[in-house]
């Protein structure tokens, strides 16, 4: 549960083919403790709290000897539910945030709306293949769950990009990057960031 003020969530799901305990702080340093059975992934999740500058610890046991996609799928849903949860009244956020990434011959843009109302845009040609077990098509499914799960809409665009390492990288550090600058306070604002009054809920 979120403390009053702390910008802080820790969410536990458990299924029959996946155990995750998550623990999301707002406004932290970057600093990252993982531990999914899946190397390539830690990394990946690891860029999100460090361009994010959250604190991010997330320890999860799942079904790996199947493939990694259980895994993925249910630390994108907790991270999502950890977000929503940790942002709580959305009064002085900044809301929108947007970032433009570059890695070596690939470009990623990623821009995220705390807007309440869950989409997500996927614009990825991406190499096939896999990196240490961790398939091309799971960076959708964890951005999939992520959006939903916190109720933002999530565009991600693959500009340009041969290499997959440097694709998905540059794809988790913009969006770790777009939703600092979407979640950070502003002092100015001291409302709910919506001429409505109000985000859909």
């Amino acid at each position: 549960m979120t403390s009053p003020g702390s910008r802080e969530a820790h969410i536990k799901r458990a299924t029959n083919e996946t155990d995750v305990e998550l623990t999301l702080k707002l406004d932290g340093t970057g600093r990252a403790h993982v531990q999914t059975g899946q190397g390539f992934f830690d990394h990946m999740l690891d860029h999100i709290a460090r361009h994010g500058l959250f604190d991010l610890d997330v320890k999860a046991a799942g079904d790996l000897h199947v493939d990694a996609h259980h895994t993925v799928e249910d630390v994108g849903i907790c991270l999502g539910k950890a977000i929503l949860e940790a942002v709580g009244e959305p009064r002085g956020l900044s809301r929108y945030g947007h970032a433009l990434v570059p890695m070596d011959e690939t470009l990623v843009e990623a821009a995220v709306d705390f807007s309440g109302r869950p989409y997500l845009v996927f614009q990825a040609a991406l190499p096939p293949g896999d990196l240490g077990g961790f398939d091309a098509e799971l960076a959708e499914e964890f951005f999939y769950a992520v959006a939903m799960q916190s109720r933002i809409t999530l565009h991600i665009e693959l500009r340009r990009g041969r290499n997959l390492h440097h694709c998905l990288e540059a794809m988790f550090k913009a969006f770790g990057r777009a939703l600092r600058f979407a979640l950070q306070r502003d002092p100015r604002i001291h409302d709910v960031p919506s001429t409505k009054g109000m985000l859909e809920t």
